[in-house]
């Protein structure tokens, strides 16, 4: 090649990634959960404020049937109470102050409930549904999701648990729903798990509409990817990214979305030059 096209080749590849990147769906992880407390309405509502185009909650079903937002099994961590979620009523975790953790300056902050954090997500957006409690909890996000309006925002659900994700498509086909993994590497192999082939496997047999992988770029590249394409497992997102190089790796490789603590950083890695 010609060392006087060298230049302008280099611009086109960074004009076509830019192009690319700007596709992604950027999902603020339990809010903008770097800088205001996790899973709380402050750390939504910051989420949105540094223009992210969702946000992704944790839910667990409280011991009479109410859906609150919280990440951990107990409220231990983000409360300083040791109460067991499932096994406490609304009213009791709703004592308690869910944001002094981070910083005293969030100590009004309390453990929300789906409506709630719902209602936060502004029209176009998308609100992403992490299911941690078990197969009991289904049910119940469908009474919700019929009781309130969202026919203005998208809806993702998310789980661990592939019959979680098999009963949501059973109860609420409509909704985009991902299986969710992480990756494991054997000691003394090296060889990680799972497989795009089994990831694939996973995906089709519980229904689910994509996977949401860990974004670990030891493992995945445009050979795992094209393996998942190549089983009919076309759709990925990925999570946490705090990395503006591995943001703009995934995107290339054509993620979805990108979960991220920190929206607007991610964002402005992403956007191209000329949109800013």
């Amino acid at each position: 090649m010609p060392s006087r096209l060298i230049p302008f080749f280099a611009l086109l590849v960074s004009f076509s990634v830019s192009n690319l990147a700007i596709s992604q769906m950027i999902v603020g992880h339990r809010g903008a959960s770097y800088d205001a407390p996790e899973n709380t309405l402050a750390a939504f509502q910051l989420a949105w404020d540094q223009n992210a185009d969702g946000i992704e909650g944790d839910f667990y079903l409280t011991r009479d049937a109410k859906i609150v937002c919280i990440h951990d099994r107990d409220t231990k961590r983000t409360t300083g109470a040791n109460l067991r979620v499932e096994d406490s009523t609304l009213a009791e975790l709703r004592k308690l102050d869910a944001g002094q953790w981070k910083d005293p300056k969030w100590d009004s902050e309390r453990i929300p409930t789906f409506a709630e954090v719902l209602q936060t997500v502004p029209e176009g957006r998308t609100f992403v549904i992490e299911i941690k409690s078990d197969r009991k909890l289904v049910p119940h996000l469908k009474t919700e999701l019929d009781r309130l309006d969202h026919s203005k925002i998208k809806l993702l659900i998310i789980c661990f648990d592939e019959h979680v994700i098999a009963d949501c498509k059973r109860l609420l086909p409509e909704v985009k729903a991902h299986w969710l993994t992480g990756f494991k590497q054997n000691k003394d192999t090296q060889a990680w798990s799972p497989t795009a082939d089994h990831i694939s496997k996973v995906v089709k047999r519980s229904g689910a509409d994509g996977v949401g992988m860990q974004g670990q770029t030891r493992v995945i590249n445009a050979d795992f990817i094209d393996s998942l394409k190549q089983n009919e497992c076309d759709e990925f997102h990925v999570w946490t990214i705090n990395s503006a190089t591995d943001a703009k790796f995934f995107a290339s490789l054509g993620a979805f979305g990108i979960t991220t603590d920190r929206p607007a950083m991610i964002r402005d890695a992403l956007e191209p030059v000329a949109s800013r």
